[in-house]
């Protein structure tokens, strides 16, 4: 039996954070989808991985292990993939707990359905397609309901679940284990739920405490004189805490990311940077984007109301009372920028002046509370090729192919010059 993770037609109510991922690549908690699934099935399942044309090469790139877009047999069990996997669905993954021509439904999703490969193929050249229309699919299958699973439906569920997905993927870490360099003025606050990891350093003066939570410092990381971590802090290998910080309640920093000032409550992806002061809540900032220097969030209303987000031009209600910024890859803010509750911006935008730009930016925009112009092609490229060189990681042709393909076709008109 082949296991394909699949996308479906849902996934593009998700971007801008899904621009240049599939959408398994987003995190919650302090692992993606995707490692979740694998983390979880222990190497007991080997995965096949559907995703967006467009996006197929560089994953191939970057996962070479991994088959891409490709069914090798007939007996295939689809998993959708949107699902926060946990250990029920890990185990029913794994021992094939399904049923040949039946569809697994948690309300409208289709979860998992056991089928013949050729309900997967186009009448055209036999390919899978761009992404699964499940609703269409499911009229050849028979339904069961299922319940107790979690999906990412929505654009802010990724912050909706990331307190308890924080806490759930905590349960795997060796805590109480101090491996790396700690210096003897840092104060480390019930030492039996912190981790510090090979090769980390923490500098004279920091504070860990994990009197209320967690702390985790991954390998290589460093945490610089006089940070505080508190309430459930993961740091992911080779990423910084800078100088004075104050980083607490269900925060994850990823891989090589740089974070200053004050963070509570949000997830950043890795190779981000956030390192000098302002305050980010609730928010979610994706890979290769950098924060100013007193670049603030607003992460709840002054009448304490449900938030509300703007995408594409319609509205919708989240039901949270505390929700940030949203941002996409490779965008930037510039010093003392200011952003309103539910903010989203797209991909490779440029936000700059004073006052709060709209609560949506679009993809490869340029501009900020007067307006907006778009951002050129080339302009962005070599920004973002310069950005990732700084971080000693070259911009494959591959990558440069899918930012130029969403540069098409999400760009915001004209080009700036």
């Amino acid at each position: 039996m082949q296991i394909v993770v699949f996308e479906d037609t849902r996934v593009l109510d998700l971007k801008p954070l899904v621009n240049l991922k599939p959408v398994y690549g987003l995190y919650t908690g302090f692992r993606s989808l995707q490692e979740k699934l694998e983390h979880l099935t222990r190497g007991r399942a080997k995965f096949t991985y559907h995703l967006r044309r467009y996006l197929a090469h560089f994953f191939a790139e970057q996962h070479p292990e991994c088959l891409v877009n490709r069914l090798e047999e007939r007996d295939v069990l689809l998993v959708n993939g949107r699902i926060v996997c946990d250990e029920a669905a890990a185990r029913a993954i794994s021992e094939g707990a399904f049923e040949s021509g039946k569809a697994y439904m948690l309300g409208d999703t289709l979860l998992f359905a056991r089928v013949d490969s050729s309900l997967l193929l186009t009448a055209d050249g036999g390919l899978m397609p761009d992404l699964f229309d499940t609703s269409r699919l499911v009229q050849e299958l028979a339904i069961e309901t299922v319940t107790g699973f979690r999906v990412i439906d929505n654009l802010w569920d990724v912050i909706a679940f990331h307190a308890d997905e924080l806490l759930r993927d905590a349960e795997t870490l060796e805590l109480g284990r101090l491996e790396g360099e700690v210096h003897p003025s840092v104060a480390l606050v019930n030492r039996s739920n912190i981790y510090v990891g090979p090769g980390a350093v923490i500098r004279a003066g920091a504070v860990l405490d994990a009197e209320e939570g967690f702390v985790a410092v991954g390998s290589g990381a460093i945490v610089e004189p006089q940070a505080v971590l508190m309430q459930n802090v993961f740091l992911a290998p080779w990423s910084r805490v800078k100088i004075g910080s104050k980083v607490f309640s269900n925060v994850t920093i990823g891989m090589a990311s740089k974070v200053g000032g004050e963070v509570e409550d949000s997830l950043i992806e890795p190779f981000a940077n956030k390192q000098h002061d302002g305050f980010l809540g609730h928010s979610y900032i994706s890979s290769w984007c950098n924060l100013g220097a007193g670049t603030n969030t607003s992460d709840l209303k002054n009448n304490y109301s449900q938030i509300k987000l703007s995408i594409n031009g319609q509205v919708y209600k989240t039901g949270l009372q505390f929700l940030g910024l949203l941002m996409g890859d490779h965008s930037k803010s510039s010093i003392n920028s200011m952003f309103n509750t539910g903010t989203v911006v797209g991909t490779g935008a440029n936000i700059f002046g004073g006052g709060f730009p709209p609560k949506e930016v679009l993809s490869f925009s340029w501009g900020g509370s007067g307006g907006f112009e778009s951002y050129d092609v080339e302009k962005a490229v070599e920004t973002a090729m310069k950005v990732m060189a700084r971080r000693k990681v070259t911009m494959s042709s591959a990558y440069e192919s899918m930012f130029r393909f969403i540069a098409g076709t999400e760009g915001a008109g004209p080009s700036y010059v």
